[in-house]
C-alpha cells in the first residue's frame, strides 16, 4: 500500500496538469475569438507608413478605425472573404472625413485619406484650387510647414480649408503650379466616394484616375478616429535608451479631423 500512494498521486497530479492545459487553450481560443469579434466589428488599428496625410496624420501615427460608421462589407472581415456584396447597415461617409479603404485596383492594400466628393458631386483643381460642384472650396492661409514625411524637409504652405457644410481641417501645399493642380472634372459615379490626401501635392489618390480613382463605398472599411501612439522612429532600433524621446507624447490619444 505505501508504495501505491505516490502512484495514484501522481496520476492525479497529471490529470490537473492535463486540465490546465486544456483551460489555457481555451481560454487563448477565446480571447482570440474575442479579438476578431472586435476588430471585425468595432475598431481595427492601422499605422501610418507615408506622408500623404500630413499634417493631420504623421508618419510613424498609430490610429484606430471604427469598422461600423459605415456599415460592413465583406472588407469588414479578416482576409475579406467573399461571402456576400454591397454593405450591410451601410452609410455614406460624411464629407471630410478621413477613412481607410481597400485601393479599388489592388484589395489586399489599404489606403487612407479625406472624402472630398460624394455620389453625384463634381471635382475639380484649376490652379491648385478645388472645386465642388463648381464652387472654389474657402482656403486660409495659416503659416509655414515643415514636412519631412517621405524625404528631404520641405517648407509647405500650410491652409485652412473649409469644406461645403462648414467642416475644416488643415492642408499643405508646395505651390499651385503641381502636376495635379489643374485636372478635369471628375463626376463622382453612384456607389462611390472621390478621396483626396492632405498634402497635396504629394498624394496619390483619385485624382489619379489609373492608380486610385473612385472608390466604391464597398471598399471602405471604416473611419479614422483617433491615435493612441505616435513615433518619430529615427534613432537605430538598438538605441534603447532613446525610444522614450522619439515618441510623440502630445499625439497620444488624440482625436481626427
Amino acid at each position: 500500500m505505501a508504495t501505491q500512494l505516490p502512484r495514484r498521486a501522481e496520476s492525479g497530479m497529471a490529470k490537473r496538469k492535463s486540465g490546465g492545459i486544456v483551460e489555457t487553450i481555451k481560454t487563448v481560443v477565446y480571447a482570440m475569438l474575442i479579438a476578431i469579434a472586435i476588430r471585425t466589428v468595432a475598431f481595427e488599428p492601422f499605422n501610418i507608413p507615408s506622408g500623404s496625410m500630413i499634417p493631420t496624420l504623421l508618419v510613424g501615427d498609430y490610429l484606430f478605425v471604427s469598422k461600423y460608421s459605415y456599415g460592413y462589407s465583406r472588407f469588414s472581415l479578416p482576409l475579406s472573404p467573399p461571402l456576400f456584396s454591397g454593405r450591410i447597415f451601410g452609410s455614406l461617409p460624411a464629407r471630410g472625413d478621413v477613412a481607410v479603404f481597400k485601393l479599388p485596383r489592388d484589395t489586399s492594400v489599404d489606403y487612407i485619406k479625406r472624402i472630398i466628393g460624394l455620389p453625384g458631386d463634381r471635382i475639380q483643381m484649376k490652379g491648385g484650387q478645388l472645386f465642388i460642384n463648381g464652387t472654389q472650396v474657402e482656403r486660409t492661409p495659416d503659416g509655414d510647414y515643415v514636412a519631412d514625411g517621405d524625404g528631404p524637409k520641405m517648407l509647405l504652405k500650410r491652409y485652412i480649408e473649409t469644406l461645403p457644410g462648414g467642416r475644416q481641417h488643415f492642408i499643405l501645399k508646395a505651390s499651385d503650379d503641381q502636376p495635379l493642380d489643374n485636372t478635369q472634372e471628375y463626376k463622382v459615379p453612384d456607389g462611390y466616394v472621390f478621396a483626396m490626401g492632405d498634402n497635396r501635392d504629394n498624394s496619390l489618390d483619385s485624382r489619379v484616375q489609373n492608380a486610385v480613382g473612385f472608390i466604391p463605398l464597398e471598399n471602405l472599411v471604416g473611419r479614422a478616429e483617433f491615435l493612441f501612439f505616435s513615433v518619430d522612429a529615427t534613432a537605430p532600433w538598438w538605441e534603447v535608451w532613446e525610444w522614450p524621446f522619439e515618441i510623440r507624447w502630445s499625439r497620444l490619444f488624440s482625436g481626427i479631423t
